[in-house]
């Protein structure tokens, strides 16, 4: 697997269980190129998986429309709407035909996207899965696409940055429960960056 630091995330990489995808994603930048071609860049700091046979999941049962791009191969968005109104980000993992994908809950934004007027701070505009998309203008539109370059969305590995003083220790990950569902509450499949103010509240 390539995994040199600031190198395109390729399909190969993702293609295994998302609870591994979900903890070696933290600290990778997701990119998000907007229509106009100005691009939103931001680290991610929080994900969840989510696993075939797994009760929170929504391809738990069986392939549905809604759910059908969890079933593509690894590299494919999977976006969803919630309580009618907010838009989730996952990227699917494994193998083709397997349910299994990563949520993105929280980025700390390395800049003020274009046309965003906030009273917040930088590092909250981003801090859950619902403001996540809000902020990169995702929507339905990119449900079953590819990540890729030049394409709407595409990730990137972890900087020197990053991955130096995470592998010195002065960074650390949190491995906990995933928040916001009534069921596999018991699963500790969510992790977050510690002490990063980009990550999401309960």
């Amino acid at each position: 697997m390539n995994e040199t630091p600031g190198t395109i995330v390729e399909p190969e990489w993702l293609a295994r269980p998302s609870t591994d995808v979900a903890p070696a994603l933290i600290g990778c930048t997701l990119v998000r190129q907007l229509p106009d071609g100005q691009r939103i860049r931001g680290t991610i700091v929080e994900t969840e998986a989510y696993e075939p046979g797994d009760p929170a999941s929504h391809a738990y049962r069986r392939p549905t429309p809604r759910n059908q791009a969890m079933f593509g191969p690894p590299g494919t968005i999977y976006v969803y709407l919630i309580y009618g109104m907010y838009h989730c980000l996952n990227i699917v993992c494994d193998r083709p035909g397997v349910a299994s994908a990563v949520l993105i809950r929280a980025l700390q934004l390395d800049g003020m996207p274009p046309g965003i007027q906030t009273r917040e701070k930088l590092a909250r505009i981003a801090a859950g899965p619902g403001k996540l998309c809000r902020t990169l203008q995702i929507d339905r539109s990119l449900n079953d696409r590819p990540l890729q370059t030049g394409g709407p969305l595409w990730l990137e590995h972890r900087p020197p940055e990053f991955q130096h003083p995470l592998n010195q220790g002065t960074l650390s990950l949190v491995q906990t429960y995933r928040i916001g569902i009534s069921v596999g509450t018991d699963l500790p499949w969510r992790w977050y960056l510690a002490n990063s103010p980009a990550v999401s509240k309960p």
